[in-house]
């Protein structure tokens, strides 16, 4: 299978499509009352009922992400990760069964890229080529990534200002690439904050809905996210489509180009104007 290359167009304002929260009708029951009894000489009346009132439609709150299942009744995660360096975390997520992923993974998938740039990207999961491979974004996906990243002059084989550090939230292959449970991501969270906490990088680009729904800790759709800038631990976070969803979707290529250009915007005014 062939991979067009990335050739955005020229950036312009992309309206974000609104999408309108689930709304969860409630219609209050109305008792009828009884008719009053008739003497015995006259006969009963019949009853009248009542118009049924309309429902009112009620706006469903959001929806926070569902809290995990402790870490004891899914296995031993290492100990001491918020103290590791970079080496020592990769060797954790390696050696890590706090989850039933560890059964069924080939390779962990910990991270590649410069760990010194100031440029992260954070997709959701291992597909099957990562597994096999051990490396984030790899297949039409991940060509798609480095299309993208080097239209903005960035790699993930370059360094400093050129460069890049790719990383998931999941640090194993789901079954069948299947969707992450929130067990299964709220175990590898901890390996994701510090590893961000390390790289030190001055711009997020989360890309995916459970890249987001991780770092962001919310279930609202990319469609409302994108064209802000949020933040995770004090990162400034760009919401975008992840590139599988991309390769599906072409004609949203132009909203992943003006998210891309939002973040070359972001990091550049938290470097201050230049001398």
């Amino acid at each position: 299978m062939g991979v067009k290359v990335w050739a955005p167009k020229p950036a312009r304002a992309v309206a974000a499509p609104v999408e309108a929260p689930a709304a969860t009708p409630e219609a209050a029951a109305v008792a009828t009352p009884a008719p009053a009894r008739a003497p015995a000489s006259s006969p009963a009346p019949a009853p009248v009922r009542a118009p049924a009132p309309a429902a009112v439609p009620v706006a469903a709150p959001v929806a926070a992400v569902p809290a995990a299942a402790p870490a004891a009744d899914l296995g031993q995660r290492p100990p001491g990760i918020e103290t590791m360096d970079m080496e020592a975390l990769e060797k954790a997520v390696a050696g890590c069964e706090a989850c039933g992923l560890c059964k069924t993974r080939t390779n962990t998938v910990f991270g590649v890229g410069d760990a010194q740039t100031d440029w992260l990207v954070v997709g959701e999961a291992p597909g099957e080529n990562e597994d096999r491979q051990g490396e984030p974004f790899v297949g039409a996906a991940g060509q798609l990534l480095d299309n993208m990243l080097a239209a903005i002059g960035r790699s993930r084989q370059k360094q400093g200002a050129e460069g890049a550090y790719i990383a998931n939230v999941l640090k194993c292959r789901p079954p069948a690439n299947r969707n992450p449970a929130p067990e299964e991501v709220a175990q590898c969270e901890p390996f994701l904050r510090r590893q961000v906490a390390l790289i030190q990088p001055r711009i997020v680009l989360a890309m995916g809905r459970f890249a987001v729904q991780s770092l962001l800790q919310t279930q609202e759709p990319i469609g409302r996210l994108r064209g802000k800038v949020h933040r995770y631990e004090g990162v400034p976070v760009i919401v975008t489509y992840h590139p599988a969803y991309l390769l599906r979707s072409p004609s949203e290529k132009a909203k992943a180009w003006a998210d891309l250009c939002l973040a070359l915007d972001t990091l550049a005014a938290s470097q201050g104007p230049s001398a």
